[in-house]
């Protein structure tokens, strides 16, 4: 065997498969970038929009702030008004701008009954729009329990 031939043996052969691993590692990346940044790209589109007259933007609400001291005093606008001047200048204020809405601040104290007076002056001058004001609560306060009369 001095003067045989050696036999070869075949050494490892490229690999032909493309290894998944790797690109699957790639398109996960690439999926969270693009769910980052999507909606990015969505709020920074940039118009320039054409100019009209009749394209104005609404104008803001009107409001007018009616409030009821501890002692049943109503103001309109911080000035103090007897029930039928209130009536009045609410009949004129809902006969000028209807949409006007009504901002009702009462103080706790006062009686639901001159509430509801207030709130009707105004229904009766067509304002139908009536906010509510009140202070927020502190975090963790109880609540006030109602009182009895």
């Amino acid at each position: 065997m001095a003067f045989g031939r050696l036999e070869r043996t075949k050494g490892s052969q490229p690999m032909s498969d493309i290894n998944m691993t790797p690109l699957v590692d790639v398109m996960l990346v690439l999926v969270v970038i693009f769910i980052l940044t999507a909606p990015l790209m969505a709020s920074s589109i940039r118009l320039d929009l054409p100019r009209s007259e009749g394209a104005t933007p609404g104008a803001a609400p009107q409001f007018v702030t009616l409030v009821v001291d501890a002692t049943g005093q109503a103001f309109l606008d911080d000035q103090p008004l007897s029930q039928p001047a209130l009536a009045e200048r609410l009949r004129r204020i809902g006969a000028e701008r209807p949409d006007t809405e009504v901002q009702l601040r009462a103080d706790a104290a006062v009686p639901y009954g001159r509430v509801v007076e207030v709130m009707g002056a105004a229904h009766l001058a067509g304002l139908q729009r009536i906010g509510f004001v009140a202070e927020p609560q502190a975090l963790g306060a109880p609540s006030a329990p109602a009182k009895a009369p």
